[in-house]
């Protein structure tokens, strides 16, 4: 892990100028890490803290505040974990194992002056593995099959629909009218419209031939004289029975 590590950039998470280290007495199994069997007033060593991290694993460094030589770290590749742990009497003192290059841990006492520094370096810590798992749970869900069903909001073959936008939902069943004013009779039951009855008569009247025209005239005249000559022979009929009637009376 450390040899993969090697070859990532390292990154500063935290950083504190003021850190006390202090020895700590072997631990008992079933008794919580108090910091007040620490000799807190005598601190075995001070300097300044960095957190760091190469790729997945982070580190706590202890360096020198001068010249920034390594004191001693601590490799932390998980969190919560028994590398960095709180004690039960106070939140300024942590309980870290250090590790050297041949392999070798011990387990020392960290305490800060101030309650925001172990504040921070608390945080720095969870943060950092958080964002591990969240690598670890984008590489799952990569590799990983999505056998969830998808949903499908697409048209299938064929498929259509129907938009209805301003448009009333009855029917305008009125019939349709020319322009003229007269309504149009609906279409015979076998589907074949005759021509109007209005077209032939009006264009025999209005476009007469002119042998027909000429005849008529000739009708009209004869007409005109035959009228002419029988009323004088009623009117001479009538006269002579009237004084037919006058004479047989007078005789009598």
């Amino acid at each position: 892990m450390a040899t993969e590590g090697q070859s990532e950039y390292e990154s500063v998470l935290c950083v504190k100028p003021d850190v006390n280290v202090y020895r700590i007495p072997p631990r008992a199994s079933n008794r919580a890490i108090r910091a007040a069997d620490w000799k807190l007033d005598a601190p075995d060593w001070t300097g300044r803290m960095r957190v760091t991290a190469r790729g997945k694993v982070a580190y706590v460094k202890l360096e020198d505040k001068i010249s920034g030589e390594l004191f001693a770290q601590a490799p932390i590749e998980e969190y919560p974990g028994i590398t960095v742990e709180t004690v039960s009497d106070s939140s300024r003192y942590f309980v870290l194992r250090i590790q050297d290059e041949s392999g070798r841990s011990a387990f020392i006492g960290i305490g800060f002056n101030d309650r925001c520094d172990a504040f921070d370096f608390n945080v720095a810590i969870q943060d950092h593995f958080k964002w591990v798992k969240q690598e670890d749970e984008f590489s799952k869900q990569a590799q990983a099959p999505d056998l969830t069903p998808k949903l499908d909001l697409g048209f299938k073959e064929g498929q259509t629909i129907t938009l209805n936008i301003g448009q009333s939902k009855k029917k305008d069943r009125s019939r349709p009218q020319s322009s003229g004013g007269f309504g149009l009779l609906p279409p015979p039951p076998g589907g074949k419209l005759a021509p109007p009855p209005s077209s032939r008569s009006t264009n025999h009247n209005t476009q007469p031939s002119a042998g027909v025209s000429d005849t008529a005239g000739c009708l009209l005249n004869l007409d005109s004289s035959n009228s002419n000559s029988v009323a004088p022979s009623t009117t001479t009929t009538a006269s002579s029975d009237l004084w037919g009637d006058f004479d047989s009376v007078s005789s009598k």
